[in-house]
């Protein structure tokens, strides 16, 4: 019998090699079968693997397993983080002690049935890793194995009267499956609807886990809502009362050495609903300057009354910002400043900051100055009243305005516009949701919020007043807390250019990316039915903007340096460049302080409170939505596909711009993938597609004020259009996400049996 011929050992070449290609994490004794290897071999493997580790090529997991850097066991545990802009449930490691970014996971859908994921939520799940790299992190997609249960300490929902009299509590949190047995009320008189907090007591009633009523926070009804987003996203809406007393011992400001602007034309422009007024507005021709233009921009003189390290100051740092609900503001500033002493209220005396700018008839910055001062509002004046007089239909307030104010304003803003156009500042359509709600917290009407030349013209003024502020703090060397947009991903410009050569508009990757080169990919594609599409998906390949004393200019505003300075009342942001220009100045007391924090600390702050406050806000109007909604259960609607992820479409309503999610597998004529390149849903065995963009009609099948929960069902088929893969672009394999999907169809799919129905 011949001598079994001996292996040869492998290379280091040959190990990574096989790390990398192998699925999951893998050990010495699987490397060791894979490359035949014999006794004495696994021995060399084994110094081999360790060495391979020491110097960062390979990772030792538990278990002496190994793998590549930056890779998950193909079991693992995991905790649902959020959503990534196109709705696809991330989720991140319990596990990972390393100093790199954790792989990037999306998480399948559940099953038909199964309660949908919910942040927070952690699951024993099946990781499959994919072709695709994201920013050079490794991609997995995970399928849920079972959820982990862990029962929250504390949980904010509805009181609802149970049988026999026993207390019931409905999360807020949609990842609670279960409602909650008051196993005691602690005293506080509860009735149907209340808005509660509640404490785990452990164990369980009725097979309900057991809970303690902490405090009741609202009754019952609509005004409850924005509460529910300011508990979930832990805004903090109670003032201590050292903040208020010290707010309420204000003072008028005196005239001192600031310089009196008291009868220059200045007025406010806001919207119907304000309440604070921090900036006022001014604009004369520039007799020395033919064509040109002298503006002033007038903003609330925070610094003087919120000084460095008060408690007013570590208040107002603590929120970050002001947030705003359909229903209330939750201020960074008490009431006696945001809405008194720092608020330009009409006919009263008001200290402030101003910034006096002269511009060219190409509405270029030629020079500008800041002051101290005092000034009077001639006005206070809403955006609906300033754009009707301008458009022939001036009422009481704005005829007396016309001439000396308002033409000029728009004089100065038409100017502005020629150097808006000439430095190809981004131009995207964002409608704003519009929520009406009456004194009693109830909805009258949710809108797409109409949009004038008259905010484009405070916008414009401010924009200038930013670039100015930014400008002489440079000048002055002093610290300035830049408001930073950098320019979109490599990545996502090749996602972009993918999707656009699907719909045939050219778009070149061999260039220095401007913001000019999207206004020409939107002007392509305008009046035409990829309108809105294209809108949607370079709105989508952007970065986001935050805070910073380092500066990289703002990308969508193509500016090479830019802040806020024109917001202090509710942007923590703009009163630090306040102080600093006080401090440039010399102007007086408030200044930035010589030992003041750290910029770069305090940056990453406030971006992070902007976004708690932009999360909040959002569910906000979600659940205002729904509220409004709830009443038309099984109303049919027109709307737009506003979202395309693996577990179905989101469709935004053109009636009233709310949108909500149609999931998967309602889709049940087909098994569906997604095609991420060309953000359409695409049937595997029809072809029929769902595209972003798309007109659909749907069906609402449920609206949950609660959760803020939307659902509807799609009525109109999608098109039926058989087309090519995207080049280098794999579906994400995975079993259908309902018993339906993968199957062939028996007749009629549910959305055209129910519309034969309702037809009758």
């Amino acid at each position: 019998m011949a001598k079994k011929t001996k292996s040869p050992f492998p290379t280091r070449e040959q190990i990574l090699k096989y790390v990398q290609e192998t699925p999951g994490r893998i050990g010495k004794r699987e490397l060791a079968r894979a490359f035949q290897l014999d006794a004495g071999q696994k021995i060399l493997l084994k110094k081999e693997l360790k060495i391979m580790a020491e110097d960062g090529l390979i990772e030792r997991a538990h278990g002496k397993s190994y793998g590549q850097p930056g890779t998950l066991p193909s079991v693992s545990v995991l905790e649902v983080s959020g959503t990534d802009i196109d709705g696809e449930i991330l989720a991140k490691p319990v596990e990972w002690k390393f100093d790199a970014p954790p792989p990037l996971v999306y998480m399948a859908p559940m099953r038909a049935g199964q309660r949908a994921l919910a942040n927070g939520e952690r699951v024993l799940a099946k990781l499959e890793r994919l072709a695709d790299m994201h920013e050079g992190r490794i991609v997995y997609e995970a399928r849920t194995i079972r959820r982990i249960a862990h029962a929250p300490t504390e949980t904010l929902g509805v009181y609802r009267e149970g049988p026999a009299g026993q207390g019931r509590v409905r999360s807020t949190n949609r990842r609670h499956k279960s409602e909650f047995f008051v196993a005691d009320d602690s005293g506080i008189k509860l009735f149907d609807g209340d808005l509660v907090l509640t404490e785990a007591v452990g164990g369980k009633h009725l097979g309900l886990p057991k809970v303690k009523i902490q405090k009741k926070l609202s009754a019952t009804g609509a005004k409850s809502i924005s509460l529910i987003a300011i508990y979930e996203h832990d805004i903090p809406n109670r003032f201590p009362e050292s903040v208020v007393d010290e707010a309420e011992r204000a003072k008028a400001a005196p005239l001192g050495k600031r310089e009196d602007l008291r009868d220059m034309a200045l007025i406010t422009i806001d919207g119907a609903d304000a309440r604070d007024f921090d900036d006022a507005v001014f604009a004369e021709p520039d007799p020395e300057n033919k064509g040109g233009w002298h503006l002033i921009v007038a903003i609330a003189d925070v610094s003087w009354y919120v000084r460095p390290e008060s408690p007013l100051d570590v208040e107002a740092y603590k929120r970050g910002n002001s947030v705003y609900f359909p229903d209330r503001v939750v201020p960074m500033l008490p009431e006696a400043l945001s809405n008194g002493w720092c608020s330009l209220v009409e006919g009263e005396d008001r200290p402030c900051i101003a910034a006096h700018m002269w511009i060219d008839a190409g509405g270029n910055l030629t020079r500008h100055r800041f002051v101290r001062a005092l000034m009077r509002s001639r006005a206070r004046t809403t955006y609906e009243q300033i754009q009707e007089a301008r458009d022939g239909r001036p009422n009481k307030l704005t005829r007396p305005l016309m001439d000396g104010v308002i033409a000029p304003l728009y004089g100065a803003y038409e100017t502005l516009l020629k150097a808006r156009e000439a430095r190809g500042v981004l131009e995207l359509d964002l409608p704003e949701k519009k929520i009406d709600v009456d004194t009693d917290g109830k909805v009258t009407g949710v809108s797409v919020r109409p949009r004038f030349d008259s905010h484009k013209l405070i916008e414009e003024f401010m924009v200038l007043a930013n670039v100015a502020a930014a400008e002489t703090l440079e000048k002055m060397k002093l610290p300035c807390m830049y408001r930073i947009h950098g320019e979109p991903s490599r990545e996502k410009l090749v996602s972009l250019k993918d999707f656009l050569d699907s719909i045939s508009i050219p778009f070149s990757l061999g260039q220095v990316i401007r913001p000019n080169h999207f206004n020409v990919i939107l002007q392509r594609a305008a009046d035409t039915p990829n309108s809105h599409l294209v809108n949607q998906v370079v709105l989508r390949s952007q970065s986001q903007a935050e805070y910073s004393p380092d500066n990289i200019g703002h990308f969508g505003l193509a500016l090479k340096r830019y802040c806020h300075f024109t917001s202090p009342i509710r942007r923590y942001s703009d009163l630090l460049v306040h102080r600093a220009l006080v401090k440039g100045l010399g102007a007086g007391e408030g200044a930035l302080e010589d030992d003041h924090k750290d910029f770069v600390e305090m940056g990453e702050h406030i971006s992070d409170t902007e976004r708690r406050a932009s999360g909040a806000e959002r569910d906000a109007v979600d659940r205002f939505a729904a509220l409004y909604l709830s009443e038309r259960i099984g109303a049919l609607f027109k709307g737009r596909i506003s979202g395309v992820t693996r577990f179905g479409l989101f469709v935004e309503l053109n009636e009233t711009g709310a949108d909500g999610l149609v999931p998967i597998r309602t889709l049940n004529d087909d098994y569906y993938e997604h095609d991420e390149t060309r953000h359409m849903l695409v049937g595997k065995r029809h072809g029929r597609t769902y595209r972003l963009g798309e007109e659909v009609e749907v069906m609402l099948m449920e609206a949950d004020p609660i959760t803020g929960g939307t659902t509807f069902e799609i009525m109109n088929e999608g098109e039926i259009k058989k087309s090519p893969k995207p080049a280098n672009k794999k579906p994400l394999k995975g079993k259908p996400s309902n018993k339906n999907q993968g199957k062939k169809p028996k007749g009629k799919s549910r959305a055209s049996r129910r519309r034969a129905k309702n037809a009758k």
